[in-house]
């Protein structure tokens, strides 16, 4: 056993949109992730994400609406649901999914990542 910390492990990387594992449990990965601008629209057939501010503040997109998070709040989307993260200025987030998923879900773009990095 091990302890994370979160803020260390934030200074360890500068790019955005490149999720990072810092732990694992129960088959899901728990990573961090730093992130400035609009994401790709995309969704998740068959899994949850958690994504839980650690620093900074960010809006969730939906088709119908969107949801603002700031620090100290998580938001769950649900599988199947169309998404797109927007954050204004830097954030940083912690996300939890499954071991393997694909953080475009099936949309291929320049922000796809194929191998995530452990840090």
């Amino acid at each position: 056993m091990e302890k994370v910390n979160v803020q260390e492990k934030l200074e360890l990387f500068s790019d955005h949109w490149r999720p990072k594992v810092v732990g694992e449990l129960n088959g899901q990965h728990v990573k961090l992730v730093k992130f400035q601008g609009a994401f790709v629209w995309h969704d998740h057939k068959e899994e949850d994400e958690m994504f839980l501010v650690v620093r900074g503040a960010f809006r969730m997109e939906f088709r119908d609406g969107s949801v603002e998070l700031r620090e100290g709040e998580f938001l769950i989307v649900p599988r199947g649901v169309e998404h797109r993260p927007v954050a204004e200025e830097e954030v940083a987030v912690m996300l939890f999914e499954p071991a393997g998923i694909k953080h475009t879900g099936d949309v291929e773009s320049e922000l796809t990542v194929r191998e995530i990095e452990w840090v």
